[in-house]
């Protein structure tokens, strides 16, 4: 009986702009599809925003303000790999669009 254990990588993105986001994800994908993977999965996270509300005149109109908000778009790729393929040597060479945060976690 032959078990083969798989190797579980996470990574985490995080990025303001969702079109970085998915170039970003597209480059890891190809950038380990020649590899042998047992699979590759994404999950996209819910998009989370921050509001705020500004006054625009401090001192004598209190009801006219402005609101702005920041939208953070979140991905996470799942990568099921033998232990013999050195996933995370592909993804240390590899450069990713500047405005993207990368995180990546073991199991």
């Amino acid at each position: 009986m032959n078990n083969k254990t798989n190797e579980k990588v996470r990574i985490r993105l995080e990025s303001f702009n969702h079109e970085l986001l998915v170039s970003s994800c597209r480059k890891i994908t190809q950038t380990l599809s020649p590899t042998s993977l047992n699979s590759i999965g994404m999950v996209t996270l819910p998009t989370s925003k921050r509001i705020y509300c500004v006054l625009r005149s401090p001192h004598v109109d209190k009801d006219s303000r402005e609101h702005f908000e920041i939208r953070t778009h979140k991905r996470i790729l799942e990568i099921y790999s033998d232990p013999e393929v050195s996933v995370v040597d592909l993804l240390a060479e590899m450069d990713l669009d500047p405005g993207v945060f990368c995180s990546i976690s073991f199991s």
